[in-house]
């Protein structure tokens, strides 16, 4: 669902919008914000809400690990964008799940015309880390 104005998406956004995200403002086009719901070393899981502002991506980015490893994301309010190189777009609404296999270069983030958040699951494995790429280009986002 499609939301613009800011405090009505507050309303939808129900694991909190959370900080603006300047750790990394560096792999983002536009403002983010990072609510950890646990955090790093304290669970085996590391979960956060993430949430874009309207025309807000992150880069092209692979998620790596020898073990296990990859990605999940859990649409939880607003509209979005996901897609893995070499394929068409994926529309992003409440409720859809996405399942980023390790070694998949992609990128997620809110439609031109709405707010959008995620959990981002960060699935265990052995040496993970990612890979940040280049931006989505202006251009390429413009046309979907």
């Amino acid at each position: 669902m499609k939301i613009m104005n800011e405090a009505a998406f507050n309303e939808q956004n129900v694991f909190g919008k959370g900080q603006e995200n300047t750790f990394f403002a560096k792999y983002f086009v536009g403002e983010s914000f990072l609510n950890p719901l646990t955090m790093p070393g304290e669970y085996p899981v590391f979960l956060a809400n993430i949430t874009f502002e309207p025309g807000c991506r992150n880069n092209w980015h692979i998620h790596h690990a020898k073990e296990g490893g990859g990605q999940i994301l859990l649409c939880t309010a607003g509209s979005g964008w996901y897609q893995e190189e070499g394929k068409e777009a994926v529309s992003l609404e409440p409720g859809t799940v996405i399942k980023i296999p390790v070694g998949v270069k992609h990128w997620h983030g809110a439609k031109a015309d709405s707010w959008f958040s995620h959990i981002a699951v960060e699935v265990p494995g052995v040496d993970t880390s990612n890979e940040w790429c280049e931006p989505v280009s202006d251009d390429a986002y413009a046309k979907l």
